[in-house]
């Protein structure tokens, strides 16, 4: 018998003589940072200068946290490696080069996630990649949404909050004419523009929602139903936002401008962060009571 587990390949071995493989790791890493450096230099470059994506910085950090934390539950799995990873790096070289010849940024983006879906495939498997599926997938979010869609998403957004301010504000006794995205108030005319469109907060809290019921709560659907939920409170919380512009202007125009409006974002962010853990609370409350959820049993 004791010639048989010698024989007995690595990934076969038991979780007590696997040792986590740095070598393996920074090999991989290495070459695929090479093999796609002008693009990651393109990318973080525009998270240092686009607000709407300054998120990015944290989504490999945290991604890669999170994998760290499963690092003992990894190790102990059998890994079994797959050639099906071949075709999965073949593919995101290709996406890479198709998208560098037609200028097409998501495309070039997008294709890393491919290369390290096939890496992670080859090493240890499908049971492998399955295990990490969850941080790969949140690395989507440190890859900016293609132009035209960005468009498509906030001159609604924007014509949205704009709507509901000048409701808002004639309702409270401001006077208020709106012209698409333009209000125009007794003291000035505030536009609503890209920038406040709620789109920012909007990728930065469907991504901290993912994050959030990882840490926070163990059923793997209610992940999907704080990121639906992020969208109407993000909404909700950016037109919040406008009106509370709005009224401060009407009492100083320094207010809706300058370092005091990009103050009242954050603490807007935080109000709807705030929002975002009381929908769970809620959720959980309705799965306690109208849930088929059996006390002792243990979540997915």
């Amino acid at each position: 018998m004791a010639s048989i587990a010698n024989k007995l390949p690595e990934s076969a071995a038991s979780p007590e003589t696997r040792a986590f493989p740095w070598t393996s790791v920074a090999w991989f890493l290495a070459l695929v940072a090479l093999c796609y450096a002008p693009m990651l230099q393109r990318l973080a470059l525009q998270w240092s200068t686009d607000e709407d994506v300054g998120h990015g910085f944290f989504v490999p950090v945290v991604a890669a946290y999170i994998a760290w934390q499963r690092r003992d539950e990894l190790l102990a799995r059998r890994w079994t490696p797959s050639y099906w990873g071949i075709p999965l790096i073949l593919w995101g070289a290709f996406q890479s080069w198709v998208g560098t010849l037609g200028a097409e940024l998501f495309l070039q983006r997008t294709a890393i996630l491919f290369t390290l879906a096939g890496i992670v495939t080859a090493i240890g498997g499908f049971a492998l990649l399955r295990a990490l599926s969850f941080p790969l997938a949140l690395l989507i979010f440190m890859v900016p949404i293609p132009a035209v869609i960005y468009g498509q998403i906030t001159l609604p957004l924007q014509l949205f909050a704009s709507s509901v301010a000048e409701t808002s504000l004639n309702l409270i006794g401001i006077p208020v004419i709106r012209d698409g995205n333009v209000l125009e108030l007794p003291s000035q005319k505030l536009s609503v523009v890209e920038a406040c469109s709620g789109i920012r907060s909007l990728l930065s809290l469907s991504f901290l929602s993912l994050v959030y019921a990882y840490f926070f709560d163990k059923k793997v659907w209610m992940r999907g139903a704080l990121l639906v939920a992020t969208v109407p409170i993000a909404i909700i919380a950016n037109a919040g936002r406008v009106t509370i512009t709005g009224v401060l202007s009407e009492y100083s125009p320094d207010l809706a401008k300058g370092v005091f409006h990009e103050l009242e974002g954050w603490v807007i962010f935080v109000v709807a962060l705030l929002m975002l853990v009381l929908t769970h609370q809620v959720i959980n409350r309705l799965w306690t009571r109208f849930g088929k959820e059996k006390p002792g049993a243990v979540s997915a």
